[in-house]
């Protein structure tokens, strides 16, 4: 259930972030990369816990 439920929320933050990116406001374009960034790493990490059974 974590590798799934990981995944949804980094998808999740992905599309916002990616969204956030297509403002006028370079504040809010940063604040969008970052939140595709951290959408990135959730995915790996519901991959590293699908791999490790969901133990971590």
């Amino acid at each position: 259930m974590g590798k799934l439920t990981e995944n949804i929320k980094g998808t999740a933050n992905e599309l916002a972030g990616k969204a956030k990116q297509q403002s006028n406001d370079p504040e809010t374009r940063a604040e969008g990369a970052a939140q595709e960034l951290k959408g990135k790493a959730q995915k790996v990490k519901g991959d590293i816990e699908g791999a490790m059974g969901d133990k971590i």
